[in-house]
């Protein structure tokens, strides 16, 4: 299920309520075969963008009236209920409506579809959503399957663990301690590939892990440190262990063959960047972010084409 809305939101003053509350995702689309291991790519690079309005993508969306966008409601900072209002709120979302606005214009419509990390693939490639904006990382082997636009945000795995907690870091202080990680993450192939000696606590997303962590079914959790700023925001009995492990970019992600609509993004996102300090992304930055997250000087990522 979808709920659609048509204007933006104000940020949220209590605890995120879970995806459920607004409608529960779709059923999961029949699993495709493993795709072949994908060439190397350049997870930076998309299509150069243009402002063209007349391919089939486009055409579709506003034939139809309204975006339909794949988010997630239980990452808090980045895409919530904020359950003063019930409206939709966060990084992400902001994102989502600045795509409305520049296909639709100024009284877009939108229709957020919520669902966990492991259906965004095949309900992309279902085209049950035109665009994903979800704390999405571009890999490889995603860019085989969908299309990415240009990384709009940098962040990196790290744990969190209760305060008090004998985990000091991403170390043999793991073995044998249970590290919850969302399924369909990438998350799952760090820990997976560090051989650390944990037990895998698989779970649907990383607040289903935070619940298990607040209920000491688990001993840490394993996520992008821009997720794990949201949990500690909403929990101060844990904390976000430093260096991050990895860089991870975000990219809004489509179907592969809605190339008019990832030229559309991009050029979208080329004005979201644009105006240094007074940017909307610095904007929407500052808002979400820049409180809980350990590098508040961040800036838009610069953009990068293959053509």
């Amino acid at each position: 299920m979808g709920l659609a809305v048509g204007c933006g939101g104000s940020p949220p003053t209590r605890r995120p309520l879970p995806a459920a509350v607004v409608g529960a995702p779709a059923a999961t689309p029949p699993a495709t075969p493993p795709a072949a291991p994908p060439p190397a790519c350049d997870p930076w690079a998309s299509l150069r963008p243009t402002n063209a309005d007349d391919g089939p993508a486009i055409t579709r969306i506003r034939q139809n009236g309204l975006l339909v966008a794949g988010i997630d409601l239980n990452s808090y900072l980045w895409g919530s209920v904020d359950p003063a209002t019930g409206e939709v709120v966060g990084f992400d979302i902001d994102i989502v409506w600045a795509i409305a606005r520049g296909i639709l214009g100024p009284n877009a419509r939108v229709r957020f579809v919520t669902m966990s990390p492991d259906q965004r693939v095949p309900r992309l490639r279902a085209r049950d959503v035109d665009v994903m904006v979800r704390t999405m990382t571009i890999t490889c082997q995603r860019k085989s399957e969908v299309a990415f636009s240009t990384v709009y945000f940098r962040s990196g795995q790290q744990l969190v663990v209760p305060k008090g907690s004998p985990v000091r870091a991403f170390d043999a202080s793991l073995r044998g301690r249970r590290v919850c990680v969302g399924a369909g993450t990438t998350a799952v192939d760090v820990l997976a590939q560090a051989n650390l000696g944990a037990i895998v606590d698989l779970a649907d997303n990383h607040l289903d892990c935070l619940v298990r962590l607040q209920e000491g079914q688990t001993d840490a959790i394993l996520t992008h440190g821009s997720l794990a700023a949201g949990l500690a925001a909403q929990d101060p009995m844990i904390r976000v262990l430093e260096p991050r492990l990895d860089e991870t970019l975000y990219g809004v992600a489509m179907n592969p063959n809605d190339t008019d609509l990832v030229r559309r993004v991009n050029a979208i996102l080329e004005n979201y960047r644009a105006g240094g300090p007074n940017s909307p992304w610095m904007a929407s930055y500052r808002k979400w972010l820049a409180a809980n997250l350990s590098d508040p000087t961040a800036t838009p990522p610069p953009a990068r084409y293959v053509d």
